[in-house]
Order: structure tokens, then sequence, then C-alpha cells
């Protein structure tokens, strides 16, 4: 495994400014999406509630970010260094703006491709009940 200096750069900076975020546990992504062109209604219905599962268990990582982000924000002593402090508020910012994002992304991708597959099932079982 090849470690880049900008990652080490990033670790000092994050240990340093006393980085939180380790309380916040990224959810599991639900293990597939059905196939709408093969999958039976309760399939369908089993992804559904896994999606809005998933779909909850984002909303709590992303208010736990927050959260922490706040808290380490607060520890902050803007007196003691001005610029130190303005580096570190800016790092967290950055890491918490970084990690929000790619838990929304990650959310609404599996939910577009879950109302993707909808649209196939609805589509297949259009009239059969």
């Amino acid at each position: 495994m090849k470690i880049s200096a900008a990652s080490v750069l990033f670790l000092a900076v994050a240990l340093a400014s006393g980085l939180a975020y380790a309380d916040c546990t990224y959810p599991q992504a639900p293990a597939k999406v059905p196939d709408g062109a093969t999958a039976t209604k309760q399939e369908m219905i089993n992804g559904m509630m896994a999606v809005r599962a998933f779909d909850q268990a984002i909303k709590a990582y992303t208010d736990c970010l927050r959260l922490e982000h706040d808290t380490a924000v607060k520890k902050i002593d803007p007196k003691s260094d001005p610029d130190k402090a303005k580096a570190q508020k800016t790092e967290l910012d950055n890491v918490y703006i970084k990690k929000n994002d790619a838990a929304v992304d990650q959310d609404s991708s599996i939910a577009s491709r879950f109302n993707e597959q909808v649209k196939v099932f609805n589509a297949r079982t259009k009239g059969k009940s």
C-alpha cells in the first residue's frame, strides 16, 4: 500500500486539529437493489424497506457528523493563535463537508437505482394481480 505525502499531511493536520468524527459510524448500505425485471412483489417491498432504513441511517450519520463538527469547532481557541485556529476550523469544515456529501451522494444513488427498478417492476407487472 502506497501512502502519499498528501495523506500523511492530512492525517497530521487532522490529529493536530482534534478531529473527532470517530463516534459516527457509517451505515451499511443495502446489499443489493432488487431487479425489477425479475423480483417478486415481496422482494420489491423488502428492497423499499432496506432503502428507507438506509436513508434514515444516513440521516442519523450526517446528524452525528454535524454534532461532532460543531463540538470540535467549539474547542478551537481563536485567542491563542488566530491563524492556527482559522486553519483548524477550515480543516474541520472540509472534512465534515466531504463526509457529509459522500454519504448523501451514496444515499441518493441507491434511492435512484431502486426507483428505476420500481419503474421496471411496475411496467412488467402492469395489469397483473
